[in-house]
């Protein structure tokens, strides 16, 4: 079922920069919060307990070998082959959408829902989803007092009492990223002075994550993916603002820097699959690059400007989804697989689109931005044309 929203008043825009990393995603004369590295408020809640963790001197760290086809993202005019048959029921078909219609467009056949909480319809993203389809997500720009960020899951058929709200206790926000089959959840909190702190949701218990080499003033974590493994992806900001991906392994409280073979100002891992294959982006001045590293070789992603890819989440086939900037400076959502690239546009989507997440049943989940300003959620099966 899909909800309009009747606010066409309130312009979401991003939240405080204070400590913010790089945006994943910047529209007109504002910013989004995508993949929870951004929009939040300073406004209220307590400091949560942290972990203790081991230092990164006995630490291991992901090395990468440059793949001899980095930069070679396929062909751009080829049709993915994607896996799986039309939605799953019609409730998840937006009868709006006819595929026919973005033929011209070189975009794969997908059948979009727009999902929205009514708890506030001017700002929702959905940010992931696993393979039950169960969506992790948020509501709430973080602009202001009246518009926090508030985390949920939805399930399947994605109505109105499909949602179960998901907060960090004590927390003035609160965004849900990454889900995995067993249901664990991570993302991030925002205590009243602004520091983040990762979470991980496991048995109905929350716990933070920070990692202590982090020396941001306020402190800066989040954890953005997850896999079937207790393996999770994140960030932590240093006293520069500088991003730094790491592993999280979720049973033995154990970081693991991410480290990249180019010399980047900013690194932040967003996405792991089941074999501990890793989506993320990188910044070199002010370029921003998408990047994959598969069976420990790094492949770069860029598309459209070439000035603007970030690469968000990763299945078990390798597929990756993100955003790219065009010539124009217009957002669009990708998916990147063995046979190529395309472009994803919401049909709703006025101001651009970003895709999040992918599960391994070629479902994908994200926001665009409609004809009224408002951020809205989306879920789509990629279907065969």
């Amino acid at each position: 079922m899909e909800y309009q929203s009747t606010n066409a008043r309130h312009n979401p825009r991003g939240g405080s920069r204070r400590g913010r990393p790089m945006m994943i995603a910047a529209f007109a004369a504002g910013t989004l919060g995508v993949s929870g590295i951004a929009a939040y408020a300073a406004t209220g809640g307590h400091v949560i307990p942290t972990l203790t963790t081991k230092r990164t001197t006995d630490q291991s760290i992901v090395t990468v070998a440059v793949n001899k086809a980095a930069g070679k993202t396929g062909s751009a005019d080829k049709t993915p082959t994607m896996t799986g048959s039309a939605a799953d029921s019609p409730a998840m078909v937006d009868p709006s959408y006819k595929p026919s219609d973005r033929a011209a467009a070189g975009m794969p056949s997908v059948a979009f829902l727009t999902v929205i909480n009514r708890a506030d319809p001017t700002f929702n993203q959905l940010l992931g989803i696993n393979d039950s389809g169960r969506v992790a997500g948020y509501f709430g720009s973080g602009a202001d007092a009246a518009h926090p960020n508030k985390g949920y899951q939805v399930r399947s058929d994605y109505d109105g009492d499909d949602f179960t709200n998901e907060n960090v206790p004590g927390s003035a926000q609160t965004q849900v990223i990454g889900i995995n089959d067993g249901g664990v959840t991570v993302g991030f909190s925002v205590d009243g002075m602004g520091a983040n702190a990762g979470f991980v949701l496991r048995h109905g218990r929350f716990t933070a994550v920070t990692n202590p080499v982090g020396d941001a003033s306020p402190h800066f974590d989040q954890l953005l993916g997850v896999n079937n493994n207790g393996v999770a992806v994140g960030f932590y900001n240093d006293a520069n603002g500088a991003a730094h991906g790491y592993l999280y392994e979720i049973q033995n409280r154990k970081f693991i820097p991410v480290s990249l073979p180019v010399h980047a100002d900013s690194v932040t891992a967003t996405g792991i699959n089941d074999r501990g294959d890793i989506s993320g982006f990188y910044t070199v001045g002010k370029v921003t690059s998408g990047f994959l590293i598969r069976n420990h070789h790094f492949t770069p992603i860029n598309l459209g400007a070439k000035t603007n890819t970030q690469a968000l989440g990763v299945n078990n086939e390798d597929q990756v989804v993100g955003s790219f900037v065009d010539n124009a400076g217009t957002m669009h959502g990708f998916v990147r697989g063995e046979h190529g690239v395309k472009r994803i546009d919401d049909p709703h989507a006025k101001g651009g689109t970003v895709v999040n997440g992918i599960n391994n049943r070629s479902q994908i989940v994200g926001f665009y931005v409609d004809a009224a300003g408002n951020t809205d959620g989306f879920l789509a099966r990629l279907i065969r044309s």
